[in-house]
C-alpha cells in the first residue's frame, strides 16, 4: 500500500468522530432489521439520521445535512406504515415494479439530478456537484420504495451506496464510508431475503 494513503487512512481513522461512529452502527443495524422486515429499523434509522442532520450541517455539508433531516422524517413515516400494517407481509405485502415504471423512476431522477447539480454549481458550494446531487436525489426517492417494500430499492441502493462512498470519501467521513461499505453489502442480502419473501407471496 502507498505510504502516503496508508498514512492518510490512519490519521483519518484517529480523528474519528464517536458521534460518527455511533451513527454509523446505528445506520447499519437499521439496514439489518430493513431487510428482516422488521418495523424497529425505523427508530434506529430516526437516531443515526438526527445524528448525521447535526454532523454534516456542522461539517458545512448542507445537502447531505437536508438529506438526513429527510431521512428522519421518512423514519417516523416508515415505522408508522409498518407498525399500522403490523408487519404482515399479507398486508403491506413486498412489490416489484415494471420496467415501465423503473425507467419513469430513472428519468425523473436524472433529471432533478441535474437541475440540482446545475444550482450546486451555480451557488458554488459542492467540491462535485452532480455526485452530490445524485446521491441526495436518488436517496430521497429510493427511500420512499423502501417504505412501501418495492424490491427494487435494494438493486438502486448498491449504486446509491457505492457513490456515497466515493462522495465521502472526498470529505473525509471515514466511518461513515465503512457504513456505506456494509450497507452496499447488505443492500445486496436484502435484495436476496425480500426476493425469497416475494416468491413466497405470488407462489
Amino acid at each position: 500500500m502507498n505510504d502516503a494513503l496508508f498514512t492518510l487512512i490512519i490519521d483519518g481513522l484517529m480523528s474519528l468522530s464517536g458521534w460518527e461512529v455511533s451513527a454509523s452502527l446505528l445506520g447499519i443495524g437499521y439496514v439489518i432489521l430493513a431487510a428482516r422486515e422488521s418495523q424497529w429499523c425505523w427508530p434506529l434509522a430516526f437516531i443515526s439520521t438526527l445524528i448525521y442532520t447535526l454532523l454534516f450541517w456542522e461539517g458545512q455539508l448542507p445537502m447531505q445535512a437536508l438529506l438526513n433531516f429527510y431521512y428522519m422524517g421518512m423514519a417516523i413515516y416508515g415505522y408508522l406504515l409498518w407498525r399500522k400494517h403490523g408487519n404482515n407481509e399479507d398486508d403491506l405485502p413486498i412489490t416489484s415494479w415494471s420496467w415501465s415504471k423503473q425507467a419513469l423512476f430513472l428519468i425523473i431522477g436524472i433529471a432533478l439530478t441535474i437541475a440540482t447539480a446545475q444550482y450546486l454549481e451555480f451557488i458554488n458550494v459542492s467540491q462535485n456537484p452532480y455526485l452530490d446531487a445524485g446521491v441526495t436525489v436518488f436517496s430521497v426517492m429510493n427511500t420512499l420504495l423502501m417504505a412501501k417494500k418495492v424490491i427494487q430499492n435494494w438493486l438502486y441502493w448498491v449504486v446509491i451506496d457505492a457513490a456515497a462512498i466515493v462522495l465521502y470519501a472526498q470529505n473525509g467521513y471515514y466511518a461513515t464510508i465503512v457504513m456505506y461499505s456494509v450497507y452496499l453489502i447488505l443492500a445486496v442480502v436484502g435484495f436476496i431475503s425480500w426476493q425469497k419473501l416475494y416468491r413466497q407471496q405470488i407462489s
